[in-house]
């Protein structure tokens, strides 16, 4: 049995492995991949997307696009800032598609959204839900995943000064709901 350091050492070579082989890489990278970032990514789309089975299907899409264009990949840089990047751009496709759906009529909603508590609390869900996609995305990648700035820039296709602002206004908008949700109660 492995303990914590052996255990973190391992993925840290992992990764960089990966970061230096997935462009050539066929499915026994994908599968690395999908071990190393499966359940995070799972977890930023279920944030943003506020639904398990779109969360699920958007993590699915993001592995597929992302082995159909390993070539484009740079190989030694990081594989996990591109994943999540694919990973945001489908979750926001799906928020288009879904609006878009809605106004078209021709939703039918098969189920209700699941929410998983082990991720989230009641109070600050419906607090998130006054965010955007786009900023509870932000929000999830500065604060759960404490990801930095600069790769959050790879991520979001932004300026780290703008998504700096980007991050403090949705801070704010963020307190002032979950402080109207707490009056309520």
């Amino acid at each position: 049995m492995y303990n914590t350091y052996e255990t973190l050492d391992y993925y840290t070579n992992e990764e960089d492995r990966l970061n230096n082989s997935f462009s050539k890489g066929g499915e026994h990278e994908l599968n690395l991949a999908i071990e190393l970032y499966g359940q995070a990514l799972l977890k930023y789309c279920h944030n943003i997307l506020c639904d398990y089975y779109e969360a699920e299907d958007a993590v699915q899409m993001t592995f597929v696009k992302a082995y159909n264009k390993r070539q484009s990949f740079k190989t030694g840089t990081s594989l996990s800032a591109w994943l999540y990047r694919i990973a945001y751009t489908t979750c926001i496709d799906i928020t288009r598609k879904r609006r878009f759906q809605i106004f078209s009529n021709k939703y039918e909603k098969k189920h209700e959204p699941i929410y998983d508590d082990t991720y989230i609390n009641e109070e600050l869900r419906e607090a998130l839900l006054q965010l955007t996609p786009k900023d509870r995305a932000l929000v999830f990648s500065r604060i759960l995943d404490e990801k930095e700035y600069s790769e959050l820039e790879i991520i979001y296709d932004a300026s780290a000064a703008t998504l700096r602002k980007r991050y403090e206004r949705a801070k704010k908008k963020l307190a002032k709901a979950l402080r109207k949700n707490q009056n309520e109660y």
